[in-house]
């Protein structure tokens, strides 16, 4: 276990802080308090889109006609991200104004989170996968978290640091949130593969709108990068599967029932899945943006 905790307190290209990492250090240590003022920071492009006005994201009247709604191009890092929250406003507080704030999504706000803990030494993974609570509305929606190992607790915890939402409105405890609450890429990959749930309850929010077994193929790629601290950015999937437009012949969705089924329990096999990155180099070759 001490190997997979060392594991993931490094850091990769996407959540390295450079020189900025002494600033982390100088955050919280309380996860809940992370994740809050983290909160505080961001507007979530789903709010602009639907400019909700109700919650913490203030008078988005204020937000600048000529900003970006969707700002991840331009900061898929978490360097990059901090780097300008500081550009616009030096303090990392929960005062920011609204035009000072950035507009990334899920992935961003995952990563943004993961920097930090990694920064302070904590053992920590992006995850992505589904989840329902967004819109309660019976579809599980493509959405990333983190997940920290919490010596004091000796587990690893699930914490949902998205601003798209206010604390009150959610039923459980989004700093600790329920396993059952999180349909993990796996998880869904598995699921639609024997029949347990359908093809219209997973959705991947590309435009149009992705449903299925090709939506949980993309997440269960971003799950198992993100496992090994490669944290790809929407764009990055494997070459051979984009090739294919997905549509991967038995004995391809055979090869991924078996890494699905490792992922289902990634530090018993741990070992196995760093074989399989290292060795099975077409998982990691990717197409996506100029590539």
């Amino acid at each position: 276990m001490k190997k997979i905790l060392d594991f993931y307190k490094k850091t990769s290209y996407y959540t390295d802080l450079g020189l900025y990492r002494d600033i982390a250090k100088s955050l919280p240590d309380e996860v809940s308090e992370l994740a809050k003022l983290q909160r505080r920071q961001i507007i979530h492009p789903v709010i602009i889109l639907n400019h909700l006005q109700d919650g913490w994201w203030d008078n988005l009247d204020k937000v600048p006609k000529t900003s970006l709604v969707f700002e991840d191009d331009i900061f898929p890092t978490a360097i990059s991200m901090l780097s300008e929250l500081l550009r616009r406003d030096s303090n990392y507080s929960l005062n920011r104004r609204v035009e000072d704030k950035i507009h990334v999504t899920c992935r961003g706000e995952a990563i943004l989170l993961a920097s930090i803990l990694k920064a302070k030494g904590i053992p920590c993974r992006v995850r992505s996968g589904f989840c329902e609570y967004l819109r309660h509305d019976e579809i599980y929606y493509d959405h990333w978290i983190v997940e920290y190992y919490s010596f004091k607790d000796n587990r690893w915890i699930l914490v949902d640091a998205d601003d798209q939402w206010d604390d009150k409105l959610i039923e459980f405890d989004l700093n600790d949130l329920p396993r059952d609450e999180f349909l993990f890429g796996a998880e869904a990959y598995l699921n639609l593969r024997n029949n347990k749930i359908k093809k219209e309850s997973i959705l991947y929010a590309s435009d149009p709108v992705t449903f299925g077994l090709d939506a949980a193929i993309r997440v269960l790629f971003y799950d198992f990068h993100s496992l090994m601290n490669d944290e790809v950015y929407y764009d990055f999937v494997p070459k051979y599967v984009l090739d294919k437009n997905f549509h991967l012949d038995e004995e391809e969705l055979s090869e991924l029932d078996s890494l699905a089924n490792l992922l289902l329990h990634p530090d018993d096999n741990f070992a196995e899945l760093l074989k399989i990155w290292n060795n099975n180099l077409k998982f990691r070759i990717l197409s996506g943006g100029l590539n």
